[in-house]
């Protein structure tokens, strides 16, 4: 369960069969994948890429479609619709994980959890299908992301429904959509072009930050699910500028001052044994320091990505709490 404390677990990771096979499949075909000079072999992913139409038949309560953005550059995104009484329902703009190169919102892993967001919170959400790297790098993922919201601004009432309230409007994402969903945030704060688009939270879930410097948690943890030393700097050549190192604002939010802008109220969460753990309670304090208003959420006995295999009972808890911080965020607007 869910924890508070920041002190160090001196445990093993335990976890079920079924999802140790999992994490070992992911695991063996995207070090495959990732080429020594920096390409990405796609083709190769393929193979374990199992996608998930879009459906307008509810099923358990929430439908989905997809809507063309930009053709482009392939940027859409899949709307789940909760077939829910009720006006006003919160809109939650989603941004899916994979080190910036890897995943979809069409990929089953995405579009099962999107479902649980918009029939448990409940929420309409927007899932975004944004650039990848290392064919896309920097700000590919960023702008992809804020032309998304502008398009909502802008179409709101073409594409979502009449009680779907973008003055509720929450940003999340888990790894890497944590840090485009930030980054985003800023661009979003800076911008004051939106009048319908008020963003009243961020729910950030093991975001992908970084630095040059290895943590303590970057050197102990060695050989957890999903996550290395060696996966993430991979991730960051293939997503910063070129000649950038992991200085840089998009790996490191600190180097931004944030002070001055509406940062909305934000919600960490950080797991135990996520090497990233580190860098994730960095940004926790750092938005504090800017004068934010930072909740750190954690799962001591967690590893990263935890959320997406349902049938860990920790997955149903943080989704549980998402529900409860969005809740509270709403009412403290209302009020």
């Amino acid at each position: 369960m869910a924890t508070d404390n920041n002190k160090h677990q001196n445990k093993k990771l335990t976890i079920p069969f079924r999802t140790r096979i999992a994490v070992a499949v992911l695991n063996t075909f995207t070090d495959s994948a990732q080429r020594p000079d920096g390409s990405i072999n796609r083709r190769l992913l393929r193979l374990v890429d199992f996608r998930a139409p879009p459906n307008p038949k509810p099923v358990n309560s929430v439908s989905t479609s997809d809507f063309v953005v930009d053709p482009s550059r392939d940027l859409w995104f899949r709307l789940f619709t909760p077939h829910v009484s009720g006006d006003r329902i919160p809109v939650v703009v989603f941004f899916h994980g994979g080190g910036f190169a890897f995943l979809s919102p069409n990929a089953y892993a995405y579009d099962s959890v999107c479902r649980r967001f918009a029939r448990k919170i409940p929420a309409y959400v927007v899932s975004v299908n944004y650039r990848l790297a290392p064919e896309h790098r920097y700000p590919a993922q960023y702008d992809d992301g804020f032309d998304v919201v502008k398009f909502l601004e802008e179409n709101r009432g073409k594409v979502l429904p009449a009680n779907a309230d973008l003055s509720r409007c929450f940003f999340a994402g888990d790894s890497a959509g944590g840090n485009i969903a930030h980054n985003v945030a800023i661009r979003v704060c800076r911008e004051r072009c939106f009048a319908a688009v008020k963003l009243v939270g961020m729910i950030s879930i093991q975001p992908f930050f970084g630095g040059e410097e290895r943590t303590e948690a970057e050197r102990s943890l060695v050989g957890m699910p999903l996550v290395s030393p060696e996966r993430t700097d991979w991730c960051w050549r293939a997503m910063l500028p070129e000649g950038a190192n992991r200085e840089h604002e998009a790996a490191k939010p600190s180097v931004v001052d944030i002070s001055g802008l509406e940062y909305p109220d934000t919600m960490v969460v950080v797991a135990g044994f996520d090497p990233l753990k580190d860098w994730q309670r960095s940004y926790y304090e750092w938005l504090k320091l800017s004068g934010k208003r930072a909740t750190l959420v954690e799962y001591p006995n967690m590893f990263h990505a935890f959320y997406i295999f349902p049938e860990l009972p920790e997955a149903g808890q943080l989704i549980q709490q998402i529900k409860d911080f969005v809740e509270e965020r709403v009412g403290s607007e209302s009020a």
